[in-house]
């Protein structure tokens, strides 16, 4: 639950956000340099971890379990050793035979070749055993870490990022990243220590061989490094392209009936398809950067095995070199094929992994939320001075507020759409920070409360909601988990839902969600409200809180969360004015300005726009 509020996916108005996606729904990408991981500069999105940072992770993940690696590490030496004997023995067998030696020579030779090979693949399948477990535990921590940064991001920064982004995250790229670990990483230090086992026993054999072996590799060496300056930039620009096409996907669904209202559907088609092409050119970028990778690579592995035969030829017929000498160096040589294939697949597979990895670790330069320990407010009270507040892509909305709060007192805020309103409930929940000026409680900045001491000091309740998946007691027990049943159900009957959750069919048991019992909207809210009753703020600020109820229904859960928060500070985003008629105070906002502040009666009396709101709302002229 994001600090301070009851919710996290909106429906309704308030959950289509244009800014996500441009105006009017407009990609925010670009169709520019295919390769180019962003399109420009933008601090809304996410930060991508740089290479350092990278290595330094994977360092750090490599050594959370040290002794697996390493176990790792000398099970496939083991085996690599092991494999090394096949082609040594091959040869002495040509010596042998050449000498004259007889068929019980050959024999033994053979049968060692055999019991080389099974205790080679004994080995390996051990080696491959360690190795995924190794990866397994990795991509736990992997899950974890992520999972504690993206609860610690604060709400303001993953709605200016976009839930798309966090998502394709947390899901595709994680995904990607425990692929890697529990099969290409295995398998690229599997197929790395025989490749260095080979080169070493064709050194071994002869150093001139392992010299024209090595030299004869240089091709695959500029083919590799042609394709590493590319491919990094390359598949980060492919996974941002497939993290806008799931944020336009996410905010046209959650926004589907404003959309519809607002007749935006050829522009959300058109953003869509834009998303789907930059998408595409993208993914054709890295693959046209494989078709010249893999086969520059193909071609090369026959160059080290000619020009050792065409060397050893040379020598032996010199009478330097033996042919069994020269035979097993080839087919050493043939061996690395084999491992050099793998390592270069996976490296390529690598770069996809790595540039995920980027994604994944990136969360780690993101804004943090405060530390848990935060200064202790001297008491309720809420002060705003001069308070000033300008979004990122847009002008200024608020224009030097000032606005005191009394603890227990109930303060109406009413003014037109576009007024202020809701971004003046975001600063008073620690949401955002103002441009300018402050926002204090007990006269410690809200944005500085801790998220626990914020929970238990500021609650922001609005029409956006979300049901978790687990039951409906999952669903309570996140705002307070030591929570009794008689609270859960005291919570429940404080906004009316123990109705309806005494009819399911487990009760608090019942599980909600995909594959359990689906809730309306205005079930969704009224579980958003008694997490409110059961996290017990000292002040609740109310934007569009029961909107998605019924008039009847909407009055009725205000009233009973006014009984149970009694003596609690109430600051209500009215858009029904009755909620204004029963506060103690009225603010009047307009333009980013507080014009009027004062009970219902003194603004009706006065004659100013309070009043003529009220003229339109109720259908009567003020007394």
């Amino acid at each position: 639950m994001p600090t301070g509020t009851t919710g996290t996916t909106g429906t309704g108005r308030a959950a289509y956000r244009p800014s996500a996606a441009g105006p009017a729904g407009a990609s925010r990408t670009s169709d520019s340099d295919p390769g180019s991981p962003t399109d420009g500069p933008s601090s809304s999105r996410l930060p991508i971890a740089r290479p350092a940072d990278v290595r330094r992770a994977a360092v750090r993940l490599v050594r959370g379990d040290g002794r697996a690696f390493l176990a790792v590490l000398a099970l496939n030496g083991a085996a690599a050793g092991t494999g090394l004997a096949g082609p040594w023995l091959l040869g002495r067998i040509i010596d042998e035979v050449r000498g004259g030696a007889g068929v019980g020579a050959v024999d033994r030779l053979a049968l060692a070749i055999l019991l080389c090979a099974v205790a080679q693949l004994l080995l390996a399948r051990w080696a491959r055993y360690v190795g995924h477990r190794f990866g397994e535990r990795v991509l736990a921590r992997v899950r974890e870490e992520f999972v504690d940064r993206a609860l610690a991001l604060p709400a303001s920064v993953v709605e200016r990022a976009g839930t798309g982004d966090l998502t394709a995250r947390g899901t595709a790229d994680v995904d990607t990243v425990g692929k890697t670990l529990r099969d290409s990483g295995p398998e690229l230090l599997i197929n790395t220590v025989q490749a260095l086992f080979l080169i070493g026993a064709v050194f071994a054999l002869d150093p001139l061989l392992g010299v024209c072996g090595l030299c004869g590799l240089t091709g695959i060496w500029f083919v590799l490094r042609w394709y590493l300056r590319r491919a990094r930039a390359g598949y980060l620009a492919e996974g941002a392209a497939g993290s806008e096409v799931a944020e336009i996907v996410a905010a046209t669904a959650s926004g589907a009936r404003t959309v519809e209202a607002l007749r935006l559907e050829r522009r959300r088609i058109a953003a869509s398809r834009d998303a789907l092409e930059v998408s595409r050119r993208r993914r054709f970028h890295t693959l046209s950067l494989r078709t010249v990778f893999f086969p520059g690579v193909e071609v090369s592995y026959l160059v080290p095995v000619v020009t050792v035969l065409l060397v050893g030829g040379v020598l032996h017929e010199r009478g330097s070199m033996s042919l069994g000498a020269v035979v097993a160096a080839a087919l050493y040589l043939q061996q690395l094929s084999g491992p050099l294939d793998e390592i270069l697949m996976r490296i390529e597979q690598l770069q996809s992994s790595g540039a995920s990895f980027a994604r994944v670790e990136g969360l780690a330069r993101a804004p943090r939320t405060v530390p848990v320990r935060s200064p202790e407010p001297a008491d309720d009270r809420i002060d705003v001075t001069g308070v000033r507040y300008a979004y990122e892509r847009g002008g200024e909305v608020l224009r030097g507020v000032d606005l005191t709060v009394r603890p227990g007192e109930r303060l109406a805020v009413v003014g037109p759409s576009g007024a202020g309103k809701t971004t003046l409930s975001r600063l008073l929940a620690g949401i955002d920070a103002p441009t300018e000026g402050s926002v204090t409680v007990g006269g410690v900045p809200v944005v500085g409360l801790g998220p626990e001491r914020l929970r238990r000091q500021v609650v922001l309740v609005t029409q956006e909601h979300h049901v978790f998946l687990g039951t409906v007691r999952d669903n309570l027990l996140i705002a307070e988990p030591s929570a009794t049943e008689e609270e859960l159900w005291a919570a429940l009957t404080a906004v009316g839902a123990d109705g309806w959750v005494h009819d399911l069919p487990d009760g608090l048991g019942t599980r909600l969600g995909e594959g359990g019992r689906r809730t309306d909207g205005s079930q969704a809210q009224q579980l958003a409200l008694a997490r409110v009753v059961l996290a017990d703020p000292h002040t609740l600020i109310l934007d569009e809180a029961t909107a998605l109820l019924d008039p009847a229904t909407a009055r009725h859960t205000e009233r009973a969360l006014a009984a149970v928060l009694e003596g609690r500070t109430v600051i209500a985003i009215a858009h029904r004015l009755h909620t204004a008629h029963d506060a103690d105070r009225v603010a009047v906002m307009e333009d980013g300005r507080l014009t009027e502040l004062g009970t219902h009666d003194e603004l009706v009396g006065a004659g100013g726009a309070y009043a003529a709101l009220w003229e339109r709302w109720h259908g009567e002229r003020p007394a």
